[in-house]
């Protein structure tokens, strides 16, 4: 596990103990360790299940269904999961000896003990998906009110566009095709988790990914999560080909430098950003159909950074773009089939200059 992850789970196991402790001392008058043990045995493993750390697929199945299915699935699946947390702690605090409970009073779960469960792990939970649904940066960004007044920052932007869908819809049909792009957003999720970006915005067909640009060009983030993208989908072929009947293809423009961050909205508050970076990576990413190039970052960008050794840079020159006074240089990123030597790979950039 990440650092970022250990403080996640760090963070949430200390709420779920300290529900626990409060439960404890205004229930019983005391003994909060043991509250804060059954907390964890009993919390822990709602949550999990929501974050798919286990059952991943029983989760996604039980969210496919029709609402009342859902709400009475969910809910017994959460019981479930509270009797088998609440045995198993009260069964490894009873052998240890640090309770006297009868094994009676450990194999029932009381009713008081379910509902202040259900309040607790709700609520985390709710949370977790506001977090999810705004990402973390942003969610942390709007708690701490860092962009009530306009910052000025350096950004990596990466805007992925899915080719074809205007077809798709005139062939499938408006439904089907907020389906077939439901599923890439999806998947799009876990690769742009994995290299810690954050999913700005859905424009349409498109999407649009930020990074820090310290956070984004470390390692080649960045340009990895392009990749593991286009990998994922191939992968999982045959599961696009027998649901869509075909598998996605897409169009990846990166850029970065800097912009102005600011909150913005009353009603609805939102994280924006201003400036030329975002155009022109918008405008990159008009190019690739130009060019017939699916992956196009710019030089200024890929200077910045190292090329991963399996990736191939091909420099296409300079080139103007509309709405920019200056021509920005272009490269073109692909697999390459046998990966170069790490020595070859910083020169790429340096190369491209020339």
């Amino acid at each position: 596990m990440t650092r970022h992850s250990l403080l996640f789970w760090g963070l949430v196991v200390t709420a779920v103990a300290l529900s626990g402790v409060a439960y404890s001392l205004f229930v019983y008058g005391g003994r909060a360790h043991i509250g804060a043990i059954f907390s964890v045995f009993i919390a822990m493993p709602i949550i999990a299940f929501e974050r798919r750390l286990f059952l991943s697929h029983y989760r996604n199945w039980l969210h496919g269904l029709a609402t009342p299915s859902f709400l009475v699935f969910s809910l017994a699946t959460y019981y479930g999961l509270m009797v088998a947390g609440y045995v198993t702690g009260g069964y490894l605090l009873k052998i240890s000896g640090t309770i006297e409970e009868t094994w009676h009073q450990i194999f029932i779960l009381p009713w008081n003990v379910v509902f202040y469960t259900f309040a607790v792990t709700g609520s985390i939970v709710f949370v977790l998906r506001v977090r999810d649904l705004l990402g973390s940066d942003i969610f942390t960004s709007l708690l701490t009110g860092r962009y009530r007044k306009p910052v000025r920052e350096e950004r990596v932007f990466l805007f992925i566009d899915l080719v074809g869908s205007t077809s798709f819809a005139e062939k499938h049909g408006d439904l089907r095709t907020q389906e077939f792009l439901g599923a890439l957003f999806t998947a799009l999720a876990e690769p742009v988790r994995r290299h810690h970006g954050t999913i700005d915005d859905y424009i349409g067909d498109a999407v649009i990914i930020t990074w820090p640009l310290e956070r984004g060009i470390r390692d080649a983030r960045c340009i990895c999560c392009v990749f593991d993208i286009i990998d994922q989908i191939e992968a999982n072929s045959d599961r696009w080909m027998s649901q869509f009947g075909q598998m996605p293809r897409l169009r990846a423009a990166l850029h970065g430098g800097e912009i102005i961050t600011a909150e913005i909205g009353v009603d609805h508050h939102k994280i924006a950003y201003f400036g030329d970076t975002v155009n022109t990576t918008a405008r990159l990413e008009s190019l690739c159909r130009t060019l017939g190039r699916p992956v196009l970052i710019s030089q200024d960008l890929a200077q910045r950074m190292t090329m991963p050794a399996t990736i191939h840079a091909d420099y296409l020159g300079e080139h103007g773009l509309r709405g920019r006074g200056q021509p920005i240089g272009v490269i073109a990123l692909a697999r390459q089939a046998k990966p170069m030597s790490t020595s070859a790979a910083p020169r790429l950039a340096a190369g491209a200059a020339e």
